[in-house]
């Protein structure tokens, strides 16, 4: 994992990439190092640049397309970017950033069970690959059977038997299985069904806890900083936070203002994790969007899970008005998503709209039971 540098220039950076790239555009080890850096920018559309520069030189190659498909699902051209991992998967369907990419298409677009046939039909390919790649991929497996209301065995089955056994490995990187691990249980607890995972989140928090963990990307410590105030670590996620903040005040100017928004984010995280609603709330404000959070170094599907935060601090606070108002508006993105119109459901209940009510849940329970 790669955190950008407190001093480093990155419009610059990019600019010695794309000269780079344009002298030698075959180097795709160059290409993925600059499409990391526009990762952590938070800017895909750059990411999407600096491959089509090179795109016409690497025709054959299956390692191109799986990192044209993630750019393009980034910028939501899902259509533009299942083609492109399709493309990539012609040429080897073996390629994890094309399978990667392709799950992300199906799940983006609710086609849950397909996603997980496809993944799990995918998985004897991912032994060789790094702890990050397979347990993240894992990862979205876990996810797609959590969004389409699965029996939660098979969620705790991956947990347990394919991103936790991980470490098992004589190579494992523990951070990139704590990453996804975490990501997974903050999913779930969203949902109000930790307690199906009530001692995996205390022996993760207590992992987590150490400091050699912390500051290696800010996504991760957005995540261990829920995991420890959740399970009553105040101390140490305070600890964590001041040290996120210490690492702002040392960026320079351009680079702390952008890291502002993960900074407010960060607070807001450890606050719903304390069980502070009402600080958590003030902090995100009334437009909060994690799609504009993603300089932490999250993709799309990785940060959404901090708009579920909000919803559900937002009903658990009674602002079930501003609630159903921006869960309308996600599932305009995304209306197969059970647990959303759940939330919707709830909401009208509490502004004692019942007819409403009860057509909402219906349509959740039809969904509920489509999928698996």
């Amino acid at each position: 994992m790669i955190s950008p540098n407190k001093d480093r220039d990155d419009d610059v950076a990019f600019q010695l990439h794309s000269k780079l790239l344009n002298d030698f555009p075959k180097d795709l080890v160059s290409l993925k190092r600059a499409q990391v850096l526009c990762f952590y920018m938070g800017r895909p559309d750059l990411s999407l640049q600096l491959v089509q520069q090179v795109l016409a030189s690497n025709h054959g190659q299956h390692f191109v397309y799986g990192m044209l498909a993630f750019p393009l699902l980034e910028l939501g051209r899902m259509p533009d970017a299942e083609k492109a991992a399709r493309t990539g998967l012609q040429i080897n369907n073996q390629d994890p950033w094309s399978q990667h990419a392709l799950c992300h298409v199906f799940q983006y677009l609710c086609r849950f069970k397909e996603a997980v046939e496809f993944m799990e039909e995918c998985s004897n390919s991912w032994t060789p690959l790094s702890s990050f790649m397979n347990t993240h991929n894992w990862w979205h497996v876990a996810l797609c059977y959590l969004e389409g209301n699965a029996p939660f065995e098979r969620v705790r089955d991956i947990y347990e038997n394919r991103i936790w056994k991980e470490l098992d490995r004589s190579d494992a990187t523990p951070a990139e299985v704590y990453l996804n691990a975490v990501g997974l249980l903050l999913r779930v607890h969203v949902r109000g069904k930790i307690h199906f995972f009530e001692e995996h989140l205390k022996m993760l928090a207590g992992y987590l806890a150490d400091r050699a963990f912390w500051h290696l990307e800010w996504h991760l410590d957005l995540l261990i900083l829920w995991a420890l105030a959740c399970t009553g670590k105040s101390s140490e996620a305070q600890d964590l936070l001041n040290g996120l903040k210490l690492k702002v005040s040392k960026m320079n100017q351009k680079k702390a203002k952008l890291m502002q928004k993960g900074l407010t984010l960060a607070e807001a995280v450890y606050g719903y994790g304390r069980g502070d609603f009402s600080r958590a709330l003030e902090l995100l404000g009334t437009d909060f969007d994690a799609e504009g959070c993603k300089m932490v170094g999250g993709s799309g599907e990785q940060l959404d899970v901090f708009n579920e935060v909000w919803y559900v601090m937002l009903l658990d606070a009674g602002d079930a008005e501003k609630a159903i108002q921006v869960i309308e508006k996600q599932l305009k993105k995304r209306d197969g998503v059970p647990f959303l119109w759940r939330l919707l459901e709830r909401g009208y209940s509490m502004l004692g709209k019942q007819l409403e009510a009860e057509s909402i849940g219906a349509k959740a329970k039809a969904l509920e039971t489509a999928y698996f």
